[in-house]
């Protein structure tokens, strides 16, 4: 498990493992983050890329986005907004970006018109993030797992389909920043900085 949150009494195993999914990619990010100085969050494969910043940026949204849907359609919240919302991140980062943009499907202009390259600001609204992952989990039942949250799709979304693919989503791109950390720190590397 992820050392930051247990499971709770009683949870189910399936819940467990989303839990401990989650901690860990928390964990890995704040380690990232650690290291990470704006010319680095900037960095970008090629023009065509996107940046260490964005990919976090767009990971946390993502998250953000779909655990607040989740919550709502489950019912345990009738009027829940997105951290980025009610934490006031979206002030805070001040994209070009409508309000609730997430970057799904986002062309490299939008992505390299970002803008923030703060690391605390990018670990401060993950981190609010994650406590509304856990919160959302600690409500969850092995009932909920099989409910239909979103018909829009042949065959429909159940909660358990929509978290395992968010978890997707968020290691993927976790996955994408860590190798850019890698490729920016072997380029100072070789240009002798």
């Amino acid at each position: 498990m992820g050392s930051t949150d247990q499971p709770n009494e009683g949870e189910s195993r399936a819940i467990a493992l989303l839990r401990d999914g989650f901690s860990r990619a928390q964990e890995s990010l704040e380690e990232l983050l650690e290291a990470a100085e704006p010319r680095m969050l900037r960095f970008r494969a090629s023009e065509n890329s996107n940046s260490m910043a964005w990919l976090i940026w767009h990971l946390s949204r993502v998250q953000d986005d779909h655990f607040t849907h989740l919550a709502l359609s489950l019912g345990q919240e009738q009027s829940l907004e997105q951290c980025w919302v009610s934490k006031g991140w979206a002030t805070t980062f001040n994209l070009s970006y409508p309000l609730m943009e997430t970057g799904y499907g986002q062309g490299i202009d939008a992505v390299a018109d970002f803008g923030m390259y703060d690391g605390e600001y990018l670990l401060g609204y993950h981190q609010d993030v994650h406590q509304l992952t856990m919160s959302v989990l600690d409500r969850l039942t092995e009932q909920d797992l099989d409910t239909v949250i979103d018909r829009r799709w042949n065959p429909e979304v159940t909660a358990l389909t929509r978290l395992v693919s968010i978890l997707g989503e968020v290691t993927a791109h976790l996955a994408q920043a860590q190798f850019l950390q890698g490729i920016h720190k072997d380029a100072l590397s070789q240009n002798g900085r």
